[in-house]
């Protein structure tokens, strides 16, 4: 998935338009739930050297929460990364630049959103 197939799916399944607070990065959409405003989503745009890539060049990122059990088996697969500025024990980063498959995208989203709704 792309930047703009995760804003357009996260529209379409969850209803949600992102929130765009950070005055220093634009481009950095946040997802919330409606009625908590918790965050289940991140869409930031980093320096690829902060994943270890060998170019510097600015790569779309998503960041999720995660089970943290799952994150150690989640980070050995290519394209997810302990999350780039938020918990790292219970968030990770994903790559989109195809990566990841685009249903693995979608179900990390799937479980972010639920780990995150108001109980």
């Amino acid at each position: 998935m792309n930047r703009k197939q995760v804003l357009d799916y996260i529209r379409e399944e969850y209803g949600i338009l992102p929130d765009y607070p950070f005055l220093k990065s634009p481009e950095h959409a946040v997802f919330r739930h409606k009625r908590s405003r918790k965050w289940f989503g991140l869409l930031l745009i980093v320096p690829g050297s902060k994943f270890g890539l060998s170019q510097g060049l600015p790569v779309d990122v998503l960041n999720v929460k995660c089970d943290p059990e799952l994150i150690p088996v989640l980070r050995s697969q290519p394209g997810i990364y302990l999350a780039y500025h938020m918990n790292k024990n219970h968030w990770i980063s994903i790559l989109l630049d195809g990566a990841v498959a685009e249903e693995d995208v979608k179900r990390l989203l799937h479980t972010s959103f639920h780990l995150t709704k108001e109980t």
